[in-house]
């Protein structure tokens, strides 16, 4: 049976609606992932063997994924990469940008968490499409839309509330996270821009299970220099605080959200996507218990609006591109 055969048969409430529903199911999974981290921070254990148990809990489920795609279409005939020894820097291409954008981008963000309240790190981490335009223009030499630049400095008002005011009440020790999470957010710019055109050729589960295994790599090098193995006291409220990180925010947002775009467009996504920044704060208030300011509300309603400010530009922009190109 097809792919297509297999979507006529689904209900068509499912059809209509269940691209919303996964695509909502993804994001509040992916808010989740400072809870968990935060929960795990309790437990006294650091950045470095958190993100190495993390990795070793998910890695395996991206891997086996991408080896059941790469054979299925081996099988159809459709496999159109070149083997590893003729090509190898295609591979290793993969491995670096997977450890830029899973560990680099990841292990900053983590370490940010160390000070910064999960809602704060994920207003930071939200505004990551103003370095990817930046990023984009400089050395990729894509267009630079000084509109779209312009409805970031709204985002970055909210920003700046929310530090004035978190910095007023914790200290400078926010600045360090502060600058930990601008790191992981510019890293993971510089990661989609390079992962672009490996994700073209390679295919979206190929990359991943190449990409993860890199960070992999990268993490286990890394936790080996500032570690010991001993090191890890893996307790039972520890090890279900990484599976729900490794799974529940990280393994099943990542598919849930492919699914989606398999039956919405990715703008409806990235609209979705806004309510993210809220569910971590709504959670950061009910299972964190932190105290929720005005400033955090107003914060967070500023960089959504400078983030959907920046999406409408976009896709106004992408539109008459198409249709220019239509006319021409």
């Amino acid at each position: 049976m097809s792919d297509t055969d297999a979507r006529s048969k689904q209900p068509a409430w499912f059809l209509t609606w269940g691209g919303y529903i996964l695509a909502m199911l993804g994001a509040f999974l992916f808010a989740s992932k400072g809870i968990w981290i935060k929960l795990a921070y309790n437990l006294q254990i650091d950045a470095s063997s958190l993100i190495a148990l993390r990795l070793a809990f998910a890695t395996p489920f991206f891997v086996v994924f991408g080896i059941l795609t790469f054979l299925r279409a081996r099988a159809k005939g459709t496999n159109t990469l070149p083997p590893i020894d003729q090509a190898p820097g295609l591979y290793i291409r993969t491995l670096l940008v997977g450890a830029l954008g899973y560990w680099v981008a990841s292990y900053t963000d983590f370490e940010s968490l160390t000070t910064l309240s999960p809602q704060f790190e994920r207003l930071i981490l939200f505004t990551y499409p103003l370095f990817v335009i930046l990023f984009g223009a400089l050395f990729f030499k894509q267009p630079f839309r000084l509109k779209a630049v312009s409805a970031f400095a709204i985002s970055y008002a909210g920003l700046a509330l929310v530090f004035v005011t978190d910095l007023t009440t914790y200290g400078s020790m926010i600045v360090a996270g502060a600058l930990w999470c601008t790191i992981s957010s510019v890293a993971f710019a510089l990661y989609l821009l390079l992962a672009k055109p490996l994700i073209k050729r390679m295919g979206p589960s190929l990359f991943t299970s190449w990409a993860m295994s890199g960070a992999a790599i990268a993490t286990g090098i890394h936790f080996l220099i500032v570690h010991r193995i001993s090191d890890i006291h893996l307790t039972p409220p520890l090890l279900t605080l990484v599976i729900g990180l490794a799974i529940g925010a990280t393994v099943l947002p990542s598919y849930l959200t492919n699914f989606a775009l398999s039956r919405i467009s990715s703008q409806a996504n990235a609209i979705i996507s806004f309510i993210n920044p809220i569910f971590t704060l709504a959670m950061s208030a009910l299972i964190l218990k932190q105290h929720i300011s005005l400033a955090d509300v107003a914060g967070t309603i500023l960089v959504l609006v400078g983030v959907g400010v920046y999406v409408w530009i976009d896709q106004g922009y992408a539109a008459a591109q198409k249709a220019a190109q239509s006319n021409g």
